[in-house]
């Protein structure tokens, strides 16, 4: 079995892949799910989002974020600790970020199992991947702007070891550079403190998030790319699998 660790998306995904955004979107889809959501619509642009709510009215919630503040029009930002605060039950949360949700579409177009990933959920997403695999499992880091993320390098180490633990892999170098930053970079959060992108949202008044995010497999929640027939074109469909 193979383990790879891809510090960007960008590649053909042939069996497991998970996708992490850690600073925020998987950490919020995650988040989504808890708090009662049905199910996730992972769009490509906002606006495909913002046509979704017009043509179906309250039928859609719509979170997500452009430089790490909420979108015009949207319901909801890209904020797992907003989230965590309101009741999704029986909605449908409809999402778009800067970076998580096109890495998700990348992972999509090849990925036989896809799910979202983050520190939050790594046991979990780890104990999943590993009952799915027959030949791979792929962690796709997002990245910030198409930049190589501290953040979401380290949260990769994290899920990495968890894998390591649960059976034999071979590994590529995209895995020993997450291991080895997860090794070296400090607890969580120093490592997602100390990244560009989490100055940035501690800048934004955001640093609540990024605490929020280095909590340490405290979700069993493992949101997965569920097909859906009645799913509107353009989106991915995820659900608590």
């Amino acid at each position: 079995m193979r383990l790879r660790v891809d510090l960007l998306p960008h590649g053909n995904y042939p069996d497991v892949v998970l996708v992490i955004d850690t600073l925020r979107a998987t950490t919020t889809a995650i988040t989504y799910l808890e708090r009662g959501a049905e199910a996730l619509l992972l769009t490509r642009t906002p606006d495909v989002a913002l046509n979704l709510k017009e043509q179906a009215g309250g039928q859609y919630v719509l979170g997500g974020e452009r430089g790490g503040l909420p979108i015009p029009g949207f319901d909801f930002g890209n904020s797992p600790v907003e989230a965590a605060a309101q009741n999704f039950t029986g909605r449908t949360v409809v999402m778009n970020t800067t970076n998580g949700t096109d890495a998700a579409h990348v992972a999509a177009q090849t990925g036989k199992h896809v799910y979202l990933a983050s520190i939050t959920n790594a046991h979990a997403a780890a104990r999943r991947a590993k009952a799915q695999a027959t030949e791979e499992v792929a962690i796709v880091c997002a990245g910030t702007d198409q930049h190589v993320g501290l953040e979401d390098v380290y949260a990769a180490g994290v899920i990495a070891e968890y894998l390591l633990a649960l059976g034999e892999f071979s590994i590529d170098d995209g895995t020993r550079i997450a291991l080895t930053v997860r090794r070296n970079a400090g607890n969580p959060l120093e490592a997602l403190s100390s990244s560009v992108h989490g100055e940035r949202l501690a800048g934004l008044g955001l640093g609540e998030d990024v605490r929020y995010a280095a909590q340490v497999s405290t979700s069993t929640i493992v949101p997965t790319l569920t097909p859906d027939a009645q799913a509107p074109e353009g989106t991915l469909h995820f659900t608590a699998g």
